[in-house]
């Protein structure tokens, strides 16, 4: 039966982190926070993600201060954020006492949605996560929402998708996300997925579909979503919405009023909020963070598979090699290098450590004549179970008989919540226990940023605490 559709916007996290590599600052934030908290949205995305890295590594903010300040201002909408599973919020393996006290300080800092996921589609790494999100969640109304990472290749089918959907609920999932991080979801195609998955999910399952727009289609996969029964759909204010963005939220929520679906929002609330955004992205492509170059259609995509994030990553980092040209070799070579790994989804870090290969292998002139320990790691199993088969011959040139493994990554961690809390006291930067989280997720980068914060809290000099990374 059609029902009323509910909006997560992403115009605190994955709008930008999709259009301008994560670069808006919370000040740039705070003056319409509480404009959006009366929208009525089923949640507002602010946290997680790369918002985490970029925070600390480039705007000389604490993330976790970042994350207090929404909760400040949005008093009646759920903060979302988004967690890597046994990666957390960075691009390794952490062991389950981290991830356990990371879940419970998002909790305790007001985050009210983890939407969870493995970048490889291995339940074994949610285990962790999913259980610490069941059991923090519960005294504070939160929600638990674990995400299909939705790509195409010879593994995949509708079978695939459901019964992976079921495994999940299974284990305490309170929403199933279709995270379709590179818009290769079709409109037909995401009628026929939410149809299956509606029929085989329990009633009070909710789905949520989140998808691009860098193929062109993203307001039509929304729309076929919603006529097959999706609960909520994910959408980004129009100044930084639709190319690697999310579909624009005012167009939505204009198509369905009046409507059996009808979002409730009121048009009129949205405007003076996307002027204000309209701003910021002026700013962000300036200060030269926002390429426009991601706004535009790309149907390349559906070859490519490449996600927004990804994208414009990938971009950033040949014009600093000043390689830009070879933009057109790298993303032919990334279906290459998916294909060499075991046809792994393309999401964070999986598309990080194929976009960076295939960067490598263009510019070095030799495929896999260098390869990152990531690259080394994907094929040793260190980041779980892939869907199909390695190339065995790529495999022997990259691992040089190191071994591989077959059960879950993180069994062979040993915690390390104490130890490295103890490393952050002995060097005099532990202020609250969220310090060490963020020095686990980033060693290098949060230690360049507790000295810049040492410095700016005793009045020292800037330049004593900076190390060339920082902007002052």
């Amino acid at each position: 039966m059609a029902k009323k559709v509910m909006i997560m916007d992403t115009i605190l996290r994955d709008a930008h982190q999709s259009q301008a590599a994560t670069r808006m600052r919370t000040e740039q934030m705070v003056p319409v926070l509480e404009q959006l908290d009366e929208v009525g949205y089923y949640s507002l995305e602010g946290w997680g993600g790369a918002t985490f890295d970029t925070c600390m590594r480039f705007l000389n903010e604490d993330p976790w201060e970042r994350l207090r300040t929404l909760r400040k201002y949005l008093k009646k909408t759920p903060i979302q954020m988004l967690l890597r599973g046994q990666n957390l919020l960075g691009y390794r393996n952490y062991a389950d006492d981290l991830v356990d006290k990371l879940v419970e300080k998002c909790f305790e800092n007001g985050i009210g949605v983890i939407r969870v996921f493995d970048a490889l589609n291995d339940p074994r790494n949610l285990e962790a996560s999913m259980r610490a999100i069941k059991k923090y969640a519960a005294p504070v109304g939160g929600v638990c929402e674990a995400a299909i990472s939705y790509t195409t290749g010879p593994a995949y089918n509708l079978d695939y998708f459901v019964n992976l959907a079921k495994t999940y609920e299974g284990m305490g999932a309170d929403n199933i996300c279709i995270k379709d991080m590179a818009n290769l979801l079709l409109p037909f195609d995401a009628y026929e997925l939410v149809t299956a998955l509606r029929k085989s999910l329990r009633p009070e399952t909710k789905l949520h579909l989140h998808t691009h727009n860098t193929t062109g289609t993203g307001d039509m996969v929304n729309l076929m979503a919603i006529q097959a029964g999706v609960d909520i759909v994910d959408c980004a204010l129009s100044p930084l919405a639709n190319g690697t963005s999310q579909p624009a939220t005012e167009a939505l929520v204009a198509t369905l009023k009046g409507t059996e679906y009808d979002t409730g929002i009121d048009l009129e609330k949205l405007l003076p909020i996307a002027a204000h955004f309209k701003k910021v992205a002026a700013d962000l492509e300036k200060e030269g963070s926002l390429n426009p170059k991601v706004r535009q259609v790309d149907v390349n995509t559906l070859i490519y598979q490449v996600p927004g994030g990804m994208l414009s990553n990938l971009m950033n980092q040949l014009k600093k090699a000043g390689k830009e040209d070879k933009l057109p070799e790298v993303l032919a070579e990334v279906p290459n290098v998916r294909r060499d790994c075991g046809y792994p989804p393309l999401v964070t870090p999986s598309s990080q450590i194929v976009g960076t290969q295939a960067v490598m292998n263009v510019v070095m002139g030799e495929r896999y004549k260098m390869v990152t320990k990531e690259t080394r790691d994907l094929f040793a199993g260190k980041y779980g179970r892939v869907p199909m088969p390695i190339n065995e011959e790529v495999a022997e040139k990259v691992l040089k008989g190191e071994k591989r493994i077959d059960y879950r990554p993180a069994d062979d961690l040993a915690p390390e919540y104490e130890k490295l809390k103890a490393e952050v006291m002995e060097k005099g930067f532990y202020t609250q226990e969220e310090d060490v989280l963020s020095y686990a997720s980033f060693p290098e980068v949060a230690e360049n940023f507790f000295k810049w914060r040492k410095a700016q809290r005793e009045g020292v000099d800037c330049d004593l605490a900076k190390t060339g990374v920082y902007p002052v």
